[in-house]
């Protein structure tokens, strides 16, 4: 499975992260140092939203210090340098992924960025059918017969908005189901995905299981029908090299609050010549080039799909956050997490009374953990934890149907990051270990 191209050079000439490393990088991020009800503070849920080093504060708070301004608009000095900073970021964010500039487009979330795709395609058919837009709209317009797929394992934001696509334009919505093992069935999926698919919807890694989905061989099987690729890269660009030229696929999305940006800030990546002719999301300021009163005609991406004001000092922030991650290796980082998560499963697979999702011990998975524990409810699982300062995630994770297929309506979640060490870990299965005698079950 090719998930990413070989990082640089200069990244393979790096050592190894260990735990020493791990405690100097601990001291980036100010809100570690802490006490949680009486213990150090455990962070274990950068799956949900990771912390900030202080590369990233600085850098918005140097922004609204120095030059905070609307973008694209004025000439004065202030207006130029925010553009300039803003603009640099987009650049910095497209290196960090292998994307073009033009490709590059800023959205809220990932949340916002699939919605602005699901619109999208539903708009291209009516601009087709008026004969207006590009001709090439026609190719993206979706009509009853035609099909859109996704998976078992989606996360809600990358499935809903496919299921109001399918609502409003009578196409068909399938999936590929996962297996128990929490691989997908790709058995399935060579049949699912056939001449009626026109849009194939995945998720990079699993926020749930934890598994790598096989993205060189689905992108295959999309190419063999004639779709279109969407990938769902908020548990990947934080934690693995991503090069979305080498995976080619046609969009992209993830989150700058999963990987060290401030909350408010995403990213949609998409091949320069489907952005240009796809209609827009939000309309508005910024985004056209002529106005009348009867009509508008519009820009070009990025600027195409960013009307009103922008998110500047976000933007800012996560070019520093990405700039934080690439100096200190996505190679490295994945291979260290990776270790992590191993140390996770392997250690709740030998406590009693413990269910894992996902791939077992010894198969790859990104540094998360998923699990059940008998007879204990996950919000209990949750506050013994947070009672001995170890902070995870419980619920559904925005994935009921997979929660469904596995027979759970919640799981506790452990999710790792460049910050955490193995001690972090063993506290936690200590923790872990403690929780069926608390509660008697």
């Amino acid at each position: 499975m090719a998930v990413v191209s070989t990082p640089p050079t200069l990244e393979r000439a790096l050592p190894v992260m260990d735990n020493a490393e791990v405690l100097r990088i601990r001291n980036d991020f100010p809100v570690l140092d802490q006490v949680v009800n009486g213990h150090p503070l455990v962070y274990l849920d950068s799956g949900a939203t990771s912390q900030n080093p202080l590369s990233v504060i600085e850098a918005e708070q140097e922004f609204y210090e120095q030059r905070n301004a609307a973008v694209h608009r004025g000439a004065h000095h202030l207006a130029v340098e925010a553009t300039e900073v803003f603009e640099d970021a987009r650049q910095t964010v497209a290196d960090f992924i292998g994307a073009e500039y033009a490709e590059t487009v800023w959205t809220s979330n990932a949340t916002e960025g699939l919605n602005l795709l699901s619109y999208a395609f539903s708009t291209a058919g009516l601009w087709a059918a008026q004969g207006r837009g590009d001709a090439g709209l026609k190719e993206l317009a979706l009509k009853p017969g035609d099909e859109i797929v996704v998976t078992e394992m989606e996360h809600h934001a990358n499935l809903i908005p496919w299921q109001e696509l399918a609502f409003r334009t009578g196409a068909t919505l399938r999936y590929i189901p996962v297996d128990d093992a929490g691989s997908l069935r790709m058995d399935v999926a060579a049949e699912v995905i056939g001449n009626r698919t026109r849009v194939l919807a995945f998720t990079h890694a699993s926020n749930v299981l934890g598994t790598i989905n096989p993205v060189t061989d689905l992108v295959g099987l999309a190419r063999r029908a004639g779709a279109l690729v969407v990938l769902d890269a908020c548990q990947s660009a934080p934690h693995l090299p991503l090069d979305v030229k080498a995976l080619d696929v046609d969009f992209a999305v993830f989150s700058g609050h999963k990987m060290l940006a401030p909350t408010g800030i995403g990213v949609l990546y998409g091949k320069q010549e489907l952005l240009d002719i796809l209609p827009p999301f939000l309309t508005g300021g910024s985004m056209i080039t002529t106005v009348t009163m009867e009509r508008a005609e519009y820009l070009p991406a990025p600027q195409r799909f960013e009307a009103g004001t922008q998110r500047i000092s976000q933007a800012v922030a996560l070019a520093a956050a990405a700039n934080y991650l690439t100096e200190t290796g996505l190679a490295r980082i994945h291979e260290w997490e990776a270790g992590l998560g191993q140390r996770m499963v392997a250690g709740l697979e030998s406590i009693p009374g413990i269910r894992v999702l996902g791939p077992a011990a010894g198969q790859e998975r990104i540094g998360l953990a998923a699990f059940d524990v008998d007879g204990v409810h996950a919000h209990d699982v949750g506050q013994f934890l947070d009672s001995r300062g170890i902070a995870v995630r419980v619920g559904h994770h925005c994935a009921q149907p997979l929660h469904r297929k596995l027979g759970l309506t919640a799981t506790t979640r452990a999710s790792a990051y460049l910050y955490n060490t193995t001690d972090d870990v063993d506290q936690f299965l200590d923790a872990v270990a403690g929780v069926r005698a608390y509660f008697r079950a």
